[in-house]
C-alpha cells in the first residue's frame, strides 16, 4: 500500500501529480496522471496529451487518498526497478 512515507519506493504510474516548482518555469503547473516513467523522465498525461517532465529539475505534489506528498524530483532519478534499493533520507 502506498503511503506518504514510502511513495518514492513504489510504482508511480497511475498516480495524479502536479509540478509545483521547476528550474524550467514552463513546467510549473502541469497537472495530470503519470502514464510512464524512465530513469530521468516522467510522462504525464494531461488534457489528452503526454508531456515529458525531467525528474531532476522539478518538485512534484503527488495526490494520495489520505495526503498530498511533496517530492523533490532528484530523489526519483533512477530506473523505477532500482529505486526500491535506494536508502531513504528521513527528515
Amino acid at each position: 500500500m502506498i503511503t506518504p512515507y514510502n511513495l518514492v519506493r513504489h510504482e508511480l504510474i497511475g498516480l495524479r501529480c502536479k509540478v509545483v516548482a521547476s528550474k524550467n518555469k514552463n513546467l510549473v503547473g502541469i497537472c495530470g496522471t503519470v502514464v510512464d516513467e524512465t530513469k530521468n523522465m516522467l510522462i504525464i498525461e494531461t488534457n489528452g496529451r503526454e508531456i515529458k517532465i525531467p525528474k531532476n529539475v522539478v518538485t512534484l505534489h503527488f495526490y494520495l487518498k489520505e495526503a498530498v506528498v511533496e517530492v523533490d524530483g532528484e530523489v526519483l532519478v533512477a530506473r523505477p526497478e532500482d529505486r526500491i534499493k535506494k536508502k531513504l533520507k528521513r527528515c
